[in-house]
């Protein structure tokens, strides 16, 4: 068992720790040495690599998700191209369902990635990596750009109608309503064409790829302190 320990040890924690900051050239004589200790202990060097970026991306996938459904996590507001139009309607007295619709924007938000948490866990455990030492010895995101690429047109076509309905429980609509009949009496010139709902699909996404990275930065720079099961068996510590 120490024997296949220390063979695991060997490839992981040259992508989990020190040889992500190899560029593929200079990092091409450790991971051929790693296969080859990893064949000589008798274990399959590609799937345990997957099982370990699998594992990465799942703790990253659960403490990204659970830091986004706090309230107060998202901090939404109207996208930057219609500020000057929301400052005209909060100066003519539409502050208060200014205010209501960004608080249902960030409350749908925080609800639908608590609901989406399962479906992000199974694109995860679905993922088939080829090239999976290329992605250990990648950056400190390197799997979740990878993961990103893979699954975020399918994450997407999935979470919209979980947004969708959160978003229903908070109001947002029938406060959207209110305020599009006030950006109505606007001048037709003045008044902003702004899908919301898109606008917080969108941000959702794009904060919980950036959230996910992040996790998976800190458990390859502490493969041991911020692992789990098997990122601590292969890294040596059980």
């Amino acid at each position: 068992m120490l024997k296949k320990c220390t063979a695991l040890s060997l490839l992981v924690l040259l992508g989990l720790s020190g040889c992500s900051t190899l560029d593929s050239q200079q990092a091409a004589p450790w991971i051929n040495l790693g296969t080859q200790v990893l064949g000589a202990a008798g274990y399959g060097q590609q799937s345990q690599t997957v099982l370990a970026i699998q594992e990465t991306l799942s703790l990253s996938n659960q403490r990204a998700t659970t830091t986004l459904a706090q309230s107060g996590a998202f901090g939404l507001q109207f996208p930057q191209s219609v500020q000057p139009i929301v400052g005209v309607l909060k100066s003519i007295g539409f502050a208060p369902q200014i205010n209501r619709v960004e608080s249902a924007m960030n409350r749908g938000a925080e609800q639908a990635i608590a609901q989406a948490k399962p479906v992000f866990e199974q694109a995860i455990r679905q993922m088939s990596i080829v090239d999976a030492v290329g992605i250990i010895t990648g950056g400190d995101t390197a799997a979740t750009q990878y993961f990103r690429r893979q699954t975020e047109a399918n994450l997407r076509q999935r979470y919209q109608p979980i947004v969708q309905q959160q978003l229903q429980s908070t109001g947002f609509y029938s406060q959207y309503q209110m305020l599009q009949t006030a950006v109505n009496q606007l001048p037709a010139s003045q008044r902003p064409n702004v899908d919301l709902e898109a606008y917080i699909i969108n941000q959702s996404i794009e904060r919980l790829f950036v959230e996910i990275g992040k996790e998976e930065g800190k458990i390859r720079r502490d493969p041991v302190g911020r692992g789990g099961e098997l990122i601590g068996l292969v890294s040596g510590s059980r």
